[in-house]
């Protein structure tokens, strides 16, 4: 499933050719939907928003496309008319004069006023997006001391939106492993230090990713282990999809294990195991 760094470059692309911007056709591939084509075509997109991991798009008159991927769901860009190579299923159509906003294969998607859309369940129970600007490691080690929180497995809580939104399951091992904490500790467990290096990378890990379209593992790795020929699936990560293979760090084997039902990577020296 697309994290909230994939989710914010998609919102980004859409914003691209979206905001601001009349739209000249709207179609749905989902039956009950297909009332509103009529009702928002001819409209202004008005803003463009990511929030987790569900898009909104907002149209003049108060209308929003929400639409969260979930797993198979993607976003495509293409020149008006235009359509990418693919077996999916077309879902949702924007036109504009010289582009087309496509969404395939997702089902999670709906039309809401102002009011039903700050109702909506999932976005009603969304915490700080880990993306905003104007969130702290601060206001999030406040949150691992909250007692909301505090009882919680580290494992469930970076999988709960309702903790961090945008956060999911390869960003939980990578901000585990950067932080050096071992991920069957409950938040309690944690001393203000680890507090502090976990709500630091809770930012900086998914940031980065971010800024370089999927890429966690710091810069001098990146470029050490580009420069000696390995494609990019062999350096994105620091621990995700590794197990096996030698730490980066210390050089032990990293473990896979199965933590709140997802598969979870680690270093069991560095995160002290």
């Amino acid at each position: 499933m697309p994290e909230g760094p994939e989710m914010r470059r998609a919102a980004d692309e859409l914003a691209a050719i979206l905001l601001r911007r009349k739209a000249q056709a709207v179609r749905f591939g989902l039956e009950p939907l297909r009332a509103y084509e009529s009702i928002l075509t001819g409209r202004r997109i008005t803003e463009v928003a990511c929030r987790g991991k569900a898009v909104l798009l907002r149209f003049g008159g108060g209308n929003t496309i929400y639409a969260h991927n979930q797993l198979y769901g993607r976003w495509y860009v293409q020149p008006r008319g235009g359509r990418p190579r693919t077996n999916r299923q077309l879902r949702v159509c924007i036109d504009t004069r010289e582009h087309s906003a496509l969404l395939y294969s997702a089902s999670d998607i709906g039309i809401y006023d102002e009011d039903s859309l700050a109702r909506h369940p999932y976005l009603a129970k969304l915490g700080p997006e880990v993306l905003d600007p104007h969130i702290d490691a601060g206001a999030i080690e406040r949150r691992l001391a909250s007692r909301v929180f505090y009882r919680r497995s580290l494992a469930a809580l970076y999988l709960d939106q309702s903790f961090l939104a945008g956060v999911g399951n390869y960003l939980r091992s990578e901000i585990l492993f950067v932080a050096r904490i071992d991920p069957t500790l409950r938040a309690l467990d944690l001393d203000r230090n680890d507090r502090r290096r976990l709500a630091r990378a809770s930012l900086a890990i998914p940031r980065r990713s971010y800024e370089t379209g999927g890429i966690t593992n710091s810069p001098a790795n990146v470029r050490r282990l580009h420069a000696a020929g390995q494609k990019r699936g062999k350096y994105r990560f620091w621990v995700f999809g590794s197990a096996g293979k030698p730490c980066q760090i210390c050089g032990s084997e990293i473990a896979r294990i199965q933590l709140s039902g997802r598969r979870l990577y680690f270093c069991p020296v560095c995160q002290g195991y």
